[in-house]
């Protein structure tokens, strides 16, 4: 198996990641993002300055997809990175999600944030949040039925925030 390598896209290239996107948002439990996003909503979101967009491939295949862009893009916020990860459900349990953490946390620093702060993890995404634990995030608050899980119903987010 080839190396895992994870580079930035512009809009042209999103399409190529959308079908990871439709995926994971039409399950209802891990994205607030309504499940019929268009294609185009979304690309904008995550593509249009002052977001970048990064995807992992293997072998020319997308295996996921990250956005990070400032928290807050004006004023006294924007030296606080936030970002978003997608992992195609074949290649779960590969190490695609965590070498997109690694990379986007270098990615952030290269552009000059001091930390990074997710603001809507979903509770019940245990996985990931072990994985944000594991490189050094902290729950610093929880927002109590935030979030309308497709199975569970009403259910925390969390936030979660690192220095960098």
């Amino acid at each position: 198996m080839n190396a895992l390598q994870i580079r930035q896209i512009d809009a042209g290239e999103f399409p190529r990641a959308w079908p990871i996107f439709r995926d994971v948002i039409a399950g209802g439990d891990t994205y607030s993002y309504p499940p019929d996003l268009s294609p185009e909503q979304a690309q904008a979101m995550w593509t249009d300055p002052p977001s970048r967009c990064f995807v992992a491939e293997r072998d020319g295949e997308v295996l996921g997809l990250y956005m990070l862009r400032p928290n807050h893009p004006r004023g006294l916020g924007d030296h606080v990175a936030n970002a978003g990860y997608m992992v195609s459900p074949a290649a779960r349990g590969q190490g695609v999600a965590s070498a997109m953490c690694e990379h986007s946390l270098q990615q952030a620093r290269e552009a000059g944030f001091v930390a990074m702060q997710y603001n809507y993890v979903v509770s019940s995404n245990e996985a990931a949040v072990r994985l944000w634990q594991r490189h050094g995030f902290a729950i610093v608050g929880r927002v109590p039925g935030a979030f309308r899980h497709a199975v569970h119903g009403p259910t925390d987010v969390l936030v979660m925030h690192r220095a960098l």
